[in-house]
């Protein structure tokens, strides 16, 4: 099992964080240089529990992603449902205040490669990735 942890602050305030990383489209200023389009809304809202995108990277398959639950300013919570070189994948962001005005995104990812060397190389990619989208992230 690979697994990714990304502990990071920001100035701006749980509400605006959880409003950005929460919508589809705002994701690919995050998974650069990764394609990111909402194909289908939830069930609740266009963004929340049921809601799926469809993510393309260089050189891997397309796949997609489905929110399975949302707590306002708290939680996203989300998985592969359809194609990608992995298994066993879960994505869940918690937001926390800092206490002053600031926000905190505690950011885990797990997943399995379907193939040898698979998981390692993904983990690696991703986590540089995310890592540099987030500490670009302005509001």
């Amino acid at each position: 099992m690979q697994r990714i942890e990304i502990i990071q602050t920001f100035p701006f305030s749980v509400d605006k964080l959880f409003d950005f990383l929460s919508d589809h489209h705002n994701l690919e200023r995050i998974f650069v240089p990764a394609k990111i389009k909402r194909i289908k809304d939830g069930s609740d809202s266009v963004n929340g529990v049921g809601s799926t995108r469809w993510m393309k990277l260089p050189l891997a398959p397309a796949f997609h992603e489905t929110v399975t639950e949302v707590e306002q300013n708290k939680l996203i919570r989300y998985t592969i449902s359809k194609g990608s070189p992995l298994k066993n994948h879960q994505g869940v962001m918690h937001f926390s205040e800092t206490g002053n005005g600031g926000s905190m995104l505690h950011y885990t990812i797990e997943f399995e490669g379907k193939l040898p060397l698979v998981g390692p190389i993904v983990k690696a990619a991703l986590d540089q990735g995310i890592r540099r989208g987030l500490k670009k992230l302005k509001l």
